[in-house]
């Protein structure tokens, strides 16, 4: 399969989120990102419920919500509702994790895990088979238009490795710090799913920007 890219919300502008909504309906973007916060997992905070419902009344491609929560397991029924269509928890965040994700296939979505930049992608090895999406943090989580951290490349590398050696379906999919410099890099590392936040909405052609990134 080719690329997918998945612009982040977080990086759109909030007064004009339904224009910013549209534009990407109309791109050739695949999914939207949307970046889950909660004050304490990371240090900040970002989209409520209702705002998540509210965007996929607008949406016509997938949400693809990443929960850099604590405690993820009390709203997995609740970000269904809301809309989400992929949910990604963090490996950090969970003390099950095959529980975790259990419970997000079993409410009908594709289960993803994200792993921090300081978290061995090998500690992925017994539950990689298991999930739909790897998400690679590349930058430290919390805070959009942060510097691409180059070991990302050796953890796609190894995540390459372990999924051939399971046979697993799992998308690798690198979230921060994805430019117009490095997206190509990425793409031939092995990434399968590029967000691109910052990168996309400080664009003054925003739909360009998503069909060069799409392009590869």
């Amino acid at each position: 399969m080719s690329h997918l890219i998945a612009p982040s919300i977080l990086s759109a502008d909030f007064a004009n989120i339904q224009r910013d909504v549209e534009m990407i309906n109309k791109s050739e973007a695949d999914w939207f990102h949307v970046d889950i916060m909660d004050g304490m997992f990371v240090p900040n905070i970002s989209f409520g419920f209702p705002v998540i419902k509210a965007i996929k009344k607008h949406t016509t491609k997938p949400l693809d919500v990443h929960l850099m929560i604590n405690d993820p397991d009390r709203y997995l029924q609740t970000f269904k509702e809301a809309g989400a269509d992929v949910l990604t928890v963090h490996l950090e965040a969970c003390n099950h994790l095959h529980r975790s994700i259990q419970a997000i296939k079993a409410l009908g979505m594709k289960a993803g895990v994200a792993i921090n930049p300081h978290t061995s992608a090998n500690l992925l090895m017994d539950i990689i088979a298991d999930v739909d999406l790897v998400c690679v943090m590349s930058v430290n989580p919390g805070f959009g238009g942060q510097k691409f951290i180059e070991n990302t490349y050796h953890k796609i590398h190894t995540l390459h490795e372990m999924i051939r050696a399971t046979k697993s379906k799992a998308l690798i999919e690198i979230d921060g710090g994805v430019d117009m410099n490095n997206y190509k890099k990425l793409i031939d590392a092995g990434a399968k799913v590029l967000v691109a936040g910052n990168t996309v909405f400080s664009s003054s052609n925003p739909s360009q920007t998503i069909s060069e990134l799409k392009k590869g």
